[in-house]
């Protein structure tokens, strides 16, 4: 049970608590944050920001490698309760944390790089532009791979100088921000700099519109960042929004049917279908689709699902009764808009069944929501030009899989597809810590997350300088 508050912003006496989804468990008594908890760690970090900022580079990056270190040595530190709390599988649990030590080292690598660059000027003068960091930065950050999808705002933020405001979802609080603060001020994070506020949604608010919070990066709904783009618009804050999808596996006629399968049931079935990246929509030519559909079916009925303490169980709970009600609706629509159901839609309590629906129109719920859970639909082409169509016709673009005998006539079909990554000969669900992640359309914008020149542009504000030997005489 989570008692210590050290690493946690909120004062008040309300406690907040967090169950394991799978056993409805009790894990965690924390602290719940309130407004007035915000406005103090807001000024707290603008505080200790000041001083974070002028630390020379190295001394920013050694806190973030010692972190990397800890983990690495101590997985545990996170894998304990990504598991239980977030009701990830053995395997995701621990991809994740690698994810993390990944993070913690590119992160670390970014504080020592260039950081601007020298400009030509008209005058006989020294012009350069480079990045400052912008004070405070606030993370709000999703459920799903808690851990990750928080650190990969709050180690770049730091690394460049910045303070850190974290509100983590507050199904995952621990993983999602008290672990991680802990983990950073063991490696040394000075105090002040990281404050994490379990609560919900009006702290959410609050944070956005705070004066004093002048960028917001957030990671969850297509719906949720409207909000927030439109609340932190009069305000002229700097947002990223990383948000949903509903992302197309394309399977070329020339596929390997089985080795296709496989893939589609890493994308559409990994941590229960709760990814952003998820493949939501197979998209697979005629000749083919009747054996593909077997045999991804056949992988659907043969993954284990249950409590994922068990390293037996595939997969793990859907987050919260809510959600699973959701997509059990979006099945059953699709079911009686025409699909067919091949396997799977069934649940029994927070588990849902690997799921694989034939026959799915372009008009059909299941081809054009977003169903964040482990449901796979499959609608079938007869022309390269009809694929495209079908794939780019989707509010989101967030990243498409080809999967195909010839990867660079897929790479040349790729400058057709609206998507913000495209992976050729793999799935939709991928990341590194030195890439540039993000979508197009409804998927995101304002920046993207990863890699050192999307971090110091996410992070960090512009500021132009000039040097000339002499003070410049004007006419008057």
């Amino acid at each position: 049970m989570w008692e210590d508050t050290r690493h946690s912003a909120a004062t008040g006496p309300e406690r907040l608590e967090v169950t394991a989804p799978a056993t409805g468990r009790v894990l965690a008594r924390i602290a719940a944050a309130d407004v007035a908890d915000l406005d103090a760690a807001v000024a707290a970090a603008r505080t200790a920001q000041r001083s974070w900022a002028r630390r020379t580079y190295d001394q920013r990056a050694a806190v973030l490698r010692r972190a990397a270190q800890l983990l690495e040595e101590q997985p545990e530190r996170v894998v304990r309760w990504l598991v239980p709390e977030s009701g990830s599988g053995q395997g995701k649990a621990a991809f994740e944390v690698s994810m993390l030590v990944g993070e913690l080292n590119e992160c670390a690598a970014l504080a020592s790089a260039p950081y601007g660059e020298l400009l030509r000027s008209t005058r006989p003068r020294l012009s350069l532009a480079r990045r400052v960091p912008l004070g405070v930065v606030g993370v709000i950050s999703p459920f799903n791979f808690p851990a990750i999808l928080s650190l990969r705002s709050v180690a770049p933020a730091l690394a460049v100088g910045n303070a850190v405001v974290l509100k983590p979802d507050p199904r995952t609080p621990v993983s999602g921000g008290l672990a991680l603060a802990e983990l950073l001020a063991d490696a040394g994070l000075p105090e002040g700099l990281l404050h994490v506020l379990p609560g919900g949604a009006e702290v959410g608010q609050a944070l956005v519109a705070h004066p004093d919070v002048p960028c917001i990066s957030f990671t969850g709904s297509t719906a949720a960042g409207r909000a927030i783009a439109a609340a932190a618009a009069p305000l002229l804050k700097k947002v990223h929004l990383e948000l949903g999808g509903n992302n197309a596996l394309l399977v070329l006629p020339d596929a390997d049917v089985q080795a296709a399968a496989s893939a589609a049931a890493w994308g559409s079935f990994l941590h229960q279908g709760q990814i952003c990246m998820t493949a939501g929509r197979h998209v697979v030519h005629a000749s083919i689709a009747e054996e593909f559909t077997a045999a991804l079916a056949e992988k659907a009925r043969n993954l284990p699902v249950g409590d994922p303490a068990d390293p037996a169980n595939a997969l793990g709970p859907i987050i919260d009764d809510r959600q699973l009600a959701r997509v059990h609706d979006i099945v059953t629509a699709a079911v009686a808009h025409g699909a067919t159901l091949v396997a799977g839609g069934e649940f029994g309590g927070l588990f849902y069944r690997p799921t694989v629906l034939a026959g799915v129109s372009a008009d059909n719920p299941a081809f054009r929501q977003e169903i964040f859970g482990p449901v796979a639909p499959v609608t079938t082409y007869e022309t390269l030009d009809e694929a495209v169509a079908l794939i780019n016709d989707s509010e989101y673009g967030l990243s498409v899989g080809i999967l195909t005998g010839d990867a660079f006539a897929a790479f040349e079909l790729a400058a057709r597809i609206e998507s913000g990554m495209v992976h050729i000969n793999d799935q939709t669900v991928d990341d590194e810590a030195t890439i540039p992640f993000g979508g197009t359309k409804a998927s995101g914008s304002g920046g993207h997350f990863g890699g050192t020149r999307a971090n110091l542009e996410s992070f960090c504000e512009t500021q132009w300088v000039t040097v000339q030997s002499q003070i410049e005489r004007y006419p008057f």
